[in-house]
Order: C-alpha cells, then structure tokens, then sequence
C-alpha cells in the first residue's frame, strides 16, 4: 500500500505541472485559456467519479480493491493517447530541431500558419539553448521577479483553505444531517458548475479578472463561515449559513483560483527556464498543501472556526490584492509577446 501510495504521488508531483506546460504550448493564443480550464474540468469529473466508484465500499467488503483497479484505466489511456499527441513545437525549437518544430506546428495549426508560428517562436529563442538553467538563475537572477510570484499565488491558493474544505467538508454536512454521500456530491457539483463558467469565460473576462473575482468570492465565503460559527447567529441559521458558505466557496474557488495559476503560470515563464520554474512553484503547492491537511484539524481545536475561518478569508483577501498588483493580463497574448514584456 505504501509502495503504491509512493508512486501515485510521484504520478501526481509530476503530472499536473507537465500537463500544464504542455497545454500551454501546443495551444493557439485565442483558446489556450479554454483549453488549459479543461484540466481543472477533468479534475473536477474525475473526483466525482471517483466518489460514485467509491459508494459500494460501506456495503462490499473488499471493493475498495476495486477502486484501485476503476484508476488504471484513466493512467492507461493517458499513455496510449499520448503515443499520439504531437510533440511540443517550443521544446523541439529550444532544443535546435526547427524542422520538427515546423512539422508539429503543422500538424497543430494547418500548412499556412506555420511560418507565422514560427517567425513567433524566432522572437525570443534562439533555437539552440542547452537546457543549463541554475537554480541560482531562479531565485538571485533576473527570472526571481517571475518565480516569486508563481511561488507566491499556488502558496496563497493553498493557504485560502480550499483542502481543508475539501478534506473536511463532509464533517459540516454530517453536522447538518447531511449523509456524507450527499455532501460529496453537493461539493462536486458546486466543483463542477464553477469549472464550466471557467471554461466559458477564460479566454473572454482574462485571467486576472477571473482571479480578482475568485479570491474575493472566496473571501466572502469564509466570511460567511466565520460568521456562522460566532455569537451573531444561532440556531438553524447556523447550519445553513455554514453549508451555503461552504459550498459558495467550492463554486469561486473552481472559477478561477483552482484552473488559472497553473494556466498561468506556464504562460508567464520564459521558456529557457519554464520546467524548472514550474516545477519549484508546483513543490511551494504541495508544501502549502500538505502544512494545511496536517495542521487543520490541531488548529481547529486550538483557535476555533470563527478564528480559523477568519485567518482563511484574511489569506483570500490579499491574494485579491496580490493578483492586482502583479499579475500580467495574458489573454490572448502568445507566449513569446509575454516573455518579452516579462522579462528586464
């Protein structure tokens, strides 16, 4: 169980930030945004199957095997699909093999937009660059600006408290008499709704704004969760501002703050150094994420949810603040068009 748990998460450490390097450079400017919200879609599609696969587990003994085996399936495929998916065009460019790049480019955008592609490409690369970034480049160079920020939205991302939420909300339900079958399903369709206004509507409101409004919906939804849990309400109000809380915080959280730094961020970095840029902001996720999981439930006894409600939507509200003054709009900018107003 351990051996397998340790290669599921070498899966996990690994996958997400590749995919979403490789979305952002095998997609057109005017619906990268679209394709790069269809991650956090399938994300969203994947949990609530897995809750649906999950529910005989109370009744059968022993299909909790049969779980495991349901996830082959989606790790199968993704093998074979991607036997034939093209090659990324800037990574085959940076590594000095344009003639590739052109053929891939090809097959992605069609004979005649090739050589537009790669007068683009040509901007900011020069199509011979070793892969010979030094961690020191990332933190003392002039990419530090870049890499503090990505670094600095998965943190605050993490510490809005959305795992704790997700980690723990069948509690609250259960509190409400929900069963946590219902609750489950209640937060994977709140998941699911806020990714599709995503999907829509990030190649059309930007990624900056569908991040503002995240975190400041976020933030009202914690509020609300403080406000259930102090002396100013009581009775059935407090079940219901609680529950409604949690769910409106699900549903922000999946419009923007969930699918937009990763989409993000891959955009933002130069090429040279987008692998390991991304890979050091991905490792700040999963530190962030593991800190909240381990710590939620000590803190929640210590301070209370009004106090620990309350420090969340305090996280959530400069993250607003973050976003406004940092952030770079990418909306339909290419990828070379950003590194170039990006970097000194």
């Amino acid at each position: 169980m351990l051996l397998g748990r340790l290669f599921v998460g070498t899966g996990m450490g690994i996958g997400p930030p590749v995919a979403a390097l490789y979305v952002a450079e095998v997609s057109p400017a005017y619906v990268r945004g679209t394709y790069g919200s269809c991650s956090q879609l399938a994300t969203c599609l994947g949990l609530m199957g897995a809750l649906f696969i999950g529910f005989p587990a109370k009744q059968i003994e022993g299909w909790w095997r049969m779980c495991f085996w349901a996830s082959v399936a989606p790790a199968a495929l993704l093998t074979l699909f991607m036997e034939f998916s093209v090659e990324s065009p800037h990574w085959l460019f940076k590594r000095g093999r344009g003639a590739d790049a052109e053929a891939e480019f090809e097959k992605l955008l069609g004979g005649p937009y090739v050589k537009g592609a790669m007068a683009e490409l040509s901007k900011s690369q020069r199509g011979d660059e070793a892969d010979t970034v030094k961690l020191s480049e990332l933190f003392y160079g002039r990419h530090r600006k870049v890499v503090f920020m990505g670094s600095s939205l998965f943190a605050l991302q993490q510490l809005s408290g959305i795992n704790a939420v997700f980690y723990f909300s069948s509690t609250v339900f259960k509190s409400a008499g929900v069963p946590s079958e219902s609750a489950n399903i209640c937060v994977g369709i709140a998941n699911l709704l806020g990714s599709l206004f995503a999907l829509v509507s990030m190649d059309k409101l930007g990624r900056k704004a569908l991040l503002i409004a995240s975190f400041s919906g976020m933030a009202v939804a914690m509020t609300i969760q403080a406000t259930s849990a102090s002396s100013l309400v009581s009775g059935s109000s407090v079940i219901y501002l609680s529950v409604g809380g949690m769910l409106l915080f699900v549903l922000t959280f999946a419009m923007g703050a969930g699918p937009v730094p990763g989409l993000l961020l891959s955009e933002m970095f130069p090429s040279r150094v987008r692998a390991k840029a991304m890979s050091i902001c991905m490792a700040v996720h999963w530190m962030i994420n593991s800190l909240v999981g381990l710590l939620f439930l000590r803190l929640l006894e210590l301070l209370g949810p009004l106090v620990l409600n309350t420090i969340f939507a305090t996280f959530c509200l400069l993250a607003v603040i973050f976003v406004k003054k940092n952030v770079l709009e990418t909306k339909g900018k290419s990828l070379q068009d950003i590194e170039i107003a990006l970097l000194p």
